[in-house]
């Protein structure tokens, strides 16, 4: 049997959700920005560091997710991908609400003074759906919260979308746009994919802030809808790939500029109408630049078998799905012991780090019923694999002597 597999997507999608972890930590501590529960050391400094990552950081994984998904659709009927990506990205998302979340919620709603202590009374209470007071907790106003599991009900129903679409993104004119789309070079790659984002910032998102309730978030529904499409026809397209890897220093390049004006308009925290378009343009900007320099450094650097990457592949959901819960109850923890400011947001990232790795490692990746629960496939079905070799058209080129496919793993 063939395996072919995109190294740099499969370790660019680990290393996002890495990067996700160590910026959920730093949620708990930039001031300013609400989250679950606030550390009383907030810093101020770190709203600029936070917002340089926080542009792109979720798109990034939309697109990686897109990519994923154009594989991982090849040769399924629509209906089978949907029950194929229901099983995977639902069941965990009602077992993450049901079991993994609600600590965030009762350590949010204790440290609220809505919710009374005692996490075993909290649960009887949350499982039967509350109620609670209002504001006790991110989602108190519905049975049951998903808190950061968000992304799973948002990336099925992207992918069901697609699905369903299947017809139309076959047909000759979707064909023609995915082709030009594909066939985009030098400066055409760099503004033409960034303008719909722009586009979207500037009349979307006044008039829908993020609510990550899937119902009424028009704007990052535009927004990841769009960077997920990407994606999907990015795919095996290898002409695509290499014009990201030739202009992976010129999109740097570009990114660093487009923040630096970004950072500097907000620092001057001037309400004028023309201020807060240019912001928002600079910002669309800076998210499709810094995601085109991410792709083409990837491509050029990662796109080779790691060793860790079968490791990462297989662990990169449960601790996606572990990791803010980890981080809240590190925290609560860590608080009693009044280390400060300085010496415990590093044990606060190593106890994170270390009980995923326990958890998932010692536990859930050895247990064949705990496996779909954390949207791992069953043992010894890892990865995406094909029986057949790749016609020769949709191969990627040999690097350094060493064939380089385009299927990656993944969700």
């Amino acid at each position: 049997m063939t395996t072919n597999r995109r190294h740099d997507i499969d370790a660019l999608r680990a290393l996002a959700f890495l990067l996700l972890i160590l910026y959920h930590v730093g949620m708990y501590y930039v001031a300013d920005w609400p989250w679950h529960i606030k550390s009383p050391h907030a810093a101020a400094w770190l709203r600029w560091p936070m917002v340089v990552v926080n542009v792109w950081r979720m798109d990034l994984v939309f697109l990686v997710s897109g990519v994923a998904f154009g594989f991982l659709s090849r040769g399924l009927a629509p209906l089978a991908l949907i029950r194929q990506r229901a099983l995977r990205l639902l069941l965990p998302l009602v077992f993450g609400m049901a079991v993994v979340v609600p600590y965030q919620a009762y350590a949010q709603g204790v440290a609220n003074g809505l919710v009374a202590p005692g996490f075993a009374a909290f649960m009887a209470r949350y499982l039967v759906g509350g109620p609670w007071p209002k504001g006790a907790f991110d989602g108190s106003d519905f049975p049951m919260t998903w808190n950061h599991l968000w992304y799973l009900p948002y990336l099925f129903t992207y992918s069901a979308a697609l699905a369903l679409l299947t017809p139309l993104m076959r047909s000759a004119p979707i064909l023609r746009v995915r082709a030009a789309f594909t066939g985009l070079r030098r400066w055409r790659l760099l503004v033409l994919p960034a303008l719909p984002l722009m586009l979207y910032t500037l009349v979307l998102a006044p008039r829908f802030p993020a609510t990550h309730d899937l119902i009424h978030d028009w704007y990052l529904h535009a927004l990841y809808f769009t960077v997920f499409l990407y994606g999907y026809w990015m795919g095996i397209d290898e002409g695509i790939w290499r014009e990201l890897e030739r202009l992976r220093g010129w999109s740097l390049a570009l990114a660093m500029a487009c923040i630096a004006a970004f950072i500097a308009l907000r620092v001057t925290d001037g309400d004028a109408q023309i201020v807060v378009w240019a912001s928002r343009v600079l910002r669309a900007a800076y998210l499709w630049t810094a995601i085109v320099a991410i792709l083409g450094f990837a491509h050029r650097h990662l796109n080779r078998p790691w060793r860790w990457l079968d490791w990462a592949n297989e662990s990169v959901y449960p601790w996606y799905m572990l990791h803010q819960t980890l981080i809240i109850a590190g925290a609560v923890a860590l608080a009693s012991l009044r280390l400060g400011p300085v010496l415990e947001p590093a044990p606060l990232v190593a106890i994170t780090l270390i009980a995923c790795w326990v958890l998932t490692d010692g536990l859930i990746r050895r247990f064949r019923w705990l496996r779909p629960l954390f949207g791992l496939k069953p043992i010894g079905d890892v990865g995406i694999r094909t029986s057949e070799p790749l016609p020769k058209c949709l191969r990627m080129p040999a690097r350094n002597g060493r064939k380089v496919g385009p299927w990656p793993s993944g969700k």
